[in-house]
């Protein structure tokens, strides 16, 4: 499957991807860490202020990072590779991140822009993680899934892989030219 027709996919059965698939390992995962990103940005302005940030991360973040889980998974079979590395890097985070923006600014979160700024960072690698770990079965919500516990006990495995992937694939390439 290319990217155009898993977006088409997902554009015909709405229901389907972003309900039915909804992927709740994204939700709770997203909303802890995003949430302690909010919380640590925010306590300098108080604990009142880093609690109100972490609750309303909390309170979006779950519904949001589900569907964009959702759609990761369902970017995770398509090819080639790097256009759905692409489209999930890029178009995901950003529609993430208007929200998160617009959500905070609403909220008046005090030190919104330092904490949108690196969440923004954290969306670079975890996206493109997420992709790699939903292409190794792991935090995946359909048929294939395993418990929660079972894909934090692969961590490990999947992490190293994740690090270790561009640089081996780099060197592969400079081999088959050598």
């Amino acid at each position: 499957m290319t990217v155009t027709d898993a977006w088409a996919e997902i554009a015909r059965h709405p229901y389907v991807y972003l309900v039915l698939r909804w992927n709740w390992k994204s939700a709770v995962t997203s909303a802890v860490l995003r949430g302690a990103i909010f919380f640590s940005t925010n306590l300098g302005a108080g604990r009142h202020a880093a609690v109100q940030a972490l609750l309303t991360e909390f309170g979006y973040r779950a519904l949001l990072s589900g569907v964009i889980g959702s759609i990761t998974q369902a970017l995770r079979t398509c090819q080639p590779y790097w256009a759905a590395a692409i489209t999930a890097s890029v178009v995901l985070p950003a529609f993430s991140h208007v929200v998160e923006f617009t959500v905070h600014w609403l909220r008046g979160t005090p030190r919104m822009f330092m904490s949108v700024s690196v969440s923004i960072g954290f969306s670079v690698v975890t996206v493109l993680f997420n992709l790699y770990a939903m292409r190794h079965g792991v935090l995946v919500v359909d048929g294939e899934h395993t418990s929660l516990l079972k894909d934090l006990m692969s961590m490990p495995r999947i992490i190293a892989g994740f690090v270790t992937a561009a640089p081996l694939g780099l060197w592969r390439i400079w081999r088959r030219r050598a």
